[in-house]
This record gives C-alpha cells, structure tokens and sequence, in this order.
C-alpha cells in the first residue's frame, strides 16, 4: 500500500505529533462514507492493529490504514496554505474524488 504527502502536510502533522497526547501513536488513514464511485477520507490518531500496514513516507512519516480496504491504496494527503487553510485527501487510483479536512 502507499500513501503520498506533500510538504506542508508533512510539516503540519508533525507538529501536530509533537502537541498532541501521541504517546507512540501513528496517524490512521480512514474511509468516512463511500458515495458511489468515490470515498471520502479523514485522519486520527491511532496505534496499529493486526488488520493494518504501516506505511513509510518519504516525508518521514508514517501511516496506518486497513489492509482490507481498498480504497486506501494511493491515498494522497495534502495542506494548502493558499487560498485558504485546508486539507485535502485523494486518492487518485480511486476517481480522484476528493475530501476537505
């Protein structure tokens, strides 16, 4: 499985690590609703279970998502600073639809 982030996402959750109570929690990648052909997506801090993958970015960090669940597969998150502050998480191999955070 893979997930892809950009810079400022990468930059945004990491401080959210250092604040936040994360005691040795990753952040978890999940499906909120599925409408058709498209998911919607969302983050929260979580410790893996037997069902996920870790998955490694080249940002320096990782993520957790359901191995049984497709959808997760090429998952893109990103931070925008511009026109507004905003996330955005696609998964582009999955329609492209995408969810603001």
């Amino acid at each position: 499985m893979k997930v892809k982030i950009n810079r400022n996402a990468a930059k945004a959750l990491k401080q959210m690590l250092e604040q936040e109570q994360s005691d040795g929690k990753m952040f978890r990648v999940y499906v909120t609703s599925i409408h058709g052909d498209h998911a919607h997506y969302d983050l929260m801090l979580d410790t893996p279970t037997d069902n996920d993958e870790v998955v490694k970015t080249d940002k320096g960090i990782d993520f957790i998502l359901d191995k049984n669940d497709e959808n997760l597969d090429g998952v893109w998150i990103q931070y925008f600073h511009v026109p507004k502050e905003e996330w955005l998480i696609t998964n582009p191999s999955k329609g492209g639809h995408h969810h603001h955070h």
